[in-house]
């Protein structure tokens, strides 16, 4: 270790992380993690937690992570927490929660979303989000009429920032968007929330992430391991931290996360508000716009197949398929275009499971490609390489076919972890570059991934039927059509 120390807690669905990071080469030098309840969902459209047992797990995290630090954490000098995002808690005088953490997919609020999304119509299509039915600002106003001890709302970071710090904190424009906050005038939509009767006493303030919203306290610094007087800095979503640690933080810069689902996130200068609504853009630190989406596809769509290895090494040597295969799971796509009567479909039969495997593994990559050819039509720009992370980026098969079909090169991230990015909102705070310097030139990044010329006309060949199979089901529109197969 060289120099100062920065922590970044993730407080997710499932669990709390912590991970230390050495500002000056950004390694990561120590981890805990927690594991929390899972949330009940006891009722239909219900889904919550308890926030009392968030704290003690953070608590605990921090003070392992400290105890490994060669001065038991006398370095670490800013801490930043992300959490997921749209999940909010009523509280008391004393910033102690009376209710239940409403989750991200409580719809108890979906009538109060209904009505916000009329009343602030205009609001929302400039900022290209309006409110959906698990939107975090219709919890607020159901907590509001339904909690009799509620004195404000609070999101995950508040809470733990409270007990950092020793008082209340504001929250970040980044949690706040899914309550309802507009980043672009930089205020909460009044006009929405005095017809629903919540007044602005009722929500927390809001700032930039980095901003600095106090000092540890020395209660904290006792139980935690921190010192006092380390910075508590404004975080952001896990979504966004998630796509800081994969290292796409400057304009043009986008990253491909393939999990369960395929996420494609970037940086712009501008909002580009996107009138079919399969994308939104959350505030950057430094007053740029960070546009992203995600699939109702992507890694589920090998849940079924076994032996991948094996079939990774058969689909390899087959080559690209004759068929074509759009592998969805379920109905309806969110992303790269919004149909809820979107449905899995393949173009022909496969002669053998192998060619069936790589069908499958080619048709993420032409989602992949068409959310890039969405973001392309709304006129941001796409620089080279494609950021990728996620449980598929380990795959040199699908990352070759991917980088093909994109046209991209790709760069693998291998810490792209929420954690490490609120460690580099941190860090942020400590360097003169701000953000731009603490996510330059992260460590554990793989080489780059190039396409395979041999494969290009087959793939791209194969990619036009997809888009024009698309079209002619009425799922996307001549525009993007016209983009996509140009």
């Amino acid at each position: 270790m060289s120099g100062p120390v920065t922590i970044g807690v993730d407080v997710a669905t499932a669990g709390v992380r912590a991970v230390a990071l050495d500002v000056p080469t950004r390694s990561v030098l120590a981890s805990a993690s927690y594991d929390l309840p899972a949330p009940v969902r006891a009722e239909p459209g219900h889904s919550e937690a308890d926030a009392g047992v968030w704290w003690p797990s953070v608590e605990a995290a921090l003070a392992e992570v400290t105890a490994r630090l060669p001065h038991r954490g006398a370095e670490v000098r800013a801490v930043s927490v992300a959490a997921t995002s749209g999940t909010v808690v009523a509280v008391d005088a004393a910033e102690r929660p009376v209710s239940p953490a409403l989750m991200y997919d409580d719809r108890r609020g979906a009538p109060y979303n209904a009505k916000a999304a009329a009343l602030g119509a205009d609001r929302w299509a400039r900022l290209g989000l309006a409110p959906s039915a698990t939107a975090a600002l219709g919890r607020i106003a159901w907590l509001r009429d339904n909690i009799p001890a509620a004195v404000a709302v609070r999101h995950t970071p508040e809470l733990i920032g409270a007990r950092l710090t020793g008082h209340p904190v504001a929250t970040d424009s980044s949690h706040a968007l899914k309550s309802g906050y507009d980043a672009l005038a930089g205020q909460w939509p009044a006009e929405v929330f005095d017809a629903l009767g919540v007044s602005t006493d009722f929500l927390p303030g809001v700032v930039a992430p980095t901003s600095v919203l106090g000092e540890v306290c020395r209660a904290a610094a006792e139980t935690t391991g921190l010192p006092p007087g380390c910075l508590v800095v404004a975080g952001m979503t896990d979504g966004c931290a998630g796509q800081l640690a994969a290292g796409a933080c400057e304009p043009g810069q986008f990253v491909g996360i393939l999990g369960t689902t395929y996420v494609l996130k970037g940086v712009s200068t501008d909002l580009v508000a996107d009138h079919t609504e399969a994308m939104y853009s959350h505030r950057h630190p430094q007053g740029w716009w960070l546009p992203g989406g995600a699939a109702n596809t992507g890694g589920e769509a090998l849940a079924d197949t076994t032996d991948l290895a094996a079939l990774d090494a058969a689909a390899a040597e087959l080559g690209p398929a004759r068929t074509v295969a759009y592998p969805l799971r379920r109905q309806g796509e969110r992303f790269p275009f919004v149909s809820a009567a979107a449905r899995g479909f393949r173009l022909g039969e496969a002669d053998s499971p192998a060619e069936a495997h790589r069908a499958r593994l080619e048709g993420v990559a032409f989602v992949e490609r068409l959310a890039l050819d969405h973001v392309r039509r709304l006129g941001l720009e796409v620089t080279a390489p494609l950021f990728t992370a996620g449980g598929g980026s380990r795959s040199p098969l699908w990352n070759r076919i991917r980088a093909t079909v994109t046209g991209l090169s790709l760069r693998v991230s291998e810490s792209a972890e929420t954690g490490y990015g609120a460690a580099l909102l941190a860090a942020a705070t400590l360097l003169s570059g701000g953000l731009s310097e603490a996510c330059r030139d992260l460590p554990g990044s793989t080489s780059l991934v190039d396409p395979e010329p041999a494969e290009l006309d087959a793939l791209t060949g194969s990619y036009r039927r997809f888009c024009t199979e698309l079209h002619n089901r009425g799922w996307i529109d001549d525009e993007l059509l016209t983009t996509a197969v140009r």
